[in-house]
């Protein structure tokens, strides 16, 4: 079936679980390259919500009395129909998200390796025995789910984010109710169909989608049936729904913004530097928490690494994630698209120069043109905000000591990067740096294996690895008396 056809039958699929809600009224769901309709998803509000919960909450006994390796087995079923449909998810994933269809399939692939993951790792649940205080007794720990989990996931990895929530929260033996982005809600259908076709029960894993997200976002705080909260989005919008978390007193995982530094030593492979630089800043149009968005220099090394940077950045084609020469698709709607170029007027009127791009791309649409801005300084919004979008702001260094300050001088504190060959300076500023994930010498830094997350106002709690596995479980104590 050729790439198209297939896309197709799996939008059907879609259309197929859109009928099934019963949902009258929908909404469109818009390529951000063409303003294409791509197709359309249920508009649920509060009521639809509250159905969900109860009906997880009605599905979690069965769920969770499974053992470990059953739910094992169906997760890894889920993988296994993810990756024998990924090119039609890729297809989907880049129609309504915008991404190039390389990207699209690699974000589907890192999607299905985390349900691999944690079908493995939900059999290594390990409780304790605690040697006893008195004789006669004996003191156990035992893990067990949390309960109904609610979930709210971003527009800029749909098929990733949903995948780094679910799958670890279904390994532990919890249910899931799932509020997508609205910009991006049919790859988030598109997997719950291949998970009820693994053997996932609907009403272990269901997906709310709709247009205005406040009043999902409010049921699910709201509701006292709903004992884990994990959302991934702004700063701002976490801060609220942690506060909302508060009156039930809910677990809480909160994957925020962020403000990456990348900082380059006079002693770093500059190649590689650039490299790491393209990848990090210009991967999804710049719309990644975890992307390069302060880009600082040693004045030794500046003017090499901006004349490569420069040529590298250059070769970056722009256009429609379908086109597959495209490497830099648009952004997701003309509100970002306003942002990003506000943020380049604002550095130019105060100094900035942009030797490459600085404009929106003669495209039109909501594409912006690779920018790299030299002569970037403090003073100027671009340095504070998180920019989404691809622009590279360079600025100089003199000192280590003096970078470091600058680095960790934000609210923030997702990821950073530094390039040296120093092994003395490598463990010294990654030690001083404050952030949840910092890369040396590498511009990539995800895996389902490693733990992602934030420091300061960038986050808590940790997804993918051991420790993501963590958030979706209670640690219960149990004293076993009259043993004497």
């Amino acid at each position: 079936m050729a790439d198209g056809a297939a896309a197709a039958s799996l939008l059907q699929d879609v259309r197929r679980w859109a009928d099934r809600q019963g949902v009258e009224v929908r909404f469109g769901v818009f390529n951000p390259a063409n303003g294409a309709l791509v197709g359309e998803a249920p508009d649920m509000g509060a009521p639809e919500t509250e159905a969900a919960i109860a009906a997880a909450a009605r599905a979690l006994p069965a769920w969770a009395a499974l053992t470990a390796k059953a739910r094992g087995e169906i997760l890894r079923r889920w993988h296994d129909l993810i990756l024998s449909r990924q090119a039609e998810l890729a297809h989907l994933l880049s129609a309504e998200q915008g991404k190039p269809l390389e990207e699209a399939l690699a974000e589907v692939r890192f999607s299905a390796s985390f349900i691999e993951w944690f079908a493995e790792e939900g059999k290594r649940l390990y409780g304790d025995v605690i040697p006893s205080h008195a004789a006669g007794k004996r003191l156990l720990t035992i893990k067990q789910p949390v309960g109904v989990v609610g979930a709210i996931t971003p527009w800029n990895f749909p098929n990733g984010m949903v995948a780094r929530k679910v799958a670890p929260a279904l390994a532990a033996g919890c249910t899931v109710v799932l509020k997508p982005a609205e910009d991006t809600p049919l790859s988030a259908i598109a997997l719950a169909v291949l998970a009820v076709e693994a053997g996932v029960p609907p009403e272990v894993f269901q997906v709310v989608t709709a247009k205005a997200p406040a009043a999902v976002a409010e049921a699910l705080t709201a509701s006292p049936t709903v004992r884990k909260l994990s959302f991934t989005g702004s700063t701002r919008v976490g801060k609220l729904l942690l506060r909302q978390c508060a009156d039930t007193v809910k677990k809480v995982s909160l994957e925020l913004g962020g403000n990456a530094p990348f900082i380059v030593f006079e002693d770093a492979d500059l190649d590689a530097a650039v490299a790491g630089a393209v990848v990090s800043k210009f991967r999804n149009a710049g719309q990644t928490c975890v992307c390069a968005n302060r880009i600082y220099v040693h004045a030794s090394v500046m003017e090499a690494f901006a004349a490569r940077f420069s040529d590298a950045v250059s070769r970056l084609v722009v256009g429609e994630g379908a086109n597959p020469t495209t490497n830099v698709g648009p952004l997701i709607n003309a509100a970002a698209l306003a942002k990003v170029d506000g943020l380049v007027r604002d550095a130019v009127a105060k100094g900035a120069t942009a030797v490459l791009g600085g404009a929106r791309h003669p495209r039109r649409g909501n594409f912006y043109s690779p920018t790299i801005l030299t002569g970037v300084t403090n003073d100027m919004e671009i340095a504070h905000a998180e920019i989404f979008g691809p622009v590279a702001p360079l600025f100089t260094f003199e000192t280590e000591e003096d970078v470091v300050r600058r680095a960790n001088d934000t609210p923030y504190g997702l990821a950073a990067y530094y390039w040296t060959r120093d092994i003395g300076r490598a463990i010294r500023v990654g030690e001083a740096l404050e952030y949840g994930m910092v890369g040396l010498n590498e511009g990539l830094i995800s895996s389902e294996a490693a733990p992602f997350g934030g420091v300061k106002e960038s986050g808590i709690g940790r997804e993918g690895s051991k420790y993501g596995l963590e958030e979706y479980v209670e640690i219960k104590y149990l004293l076993l008396g009259g043993l004497a």
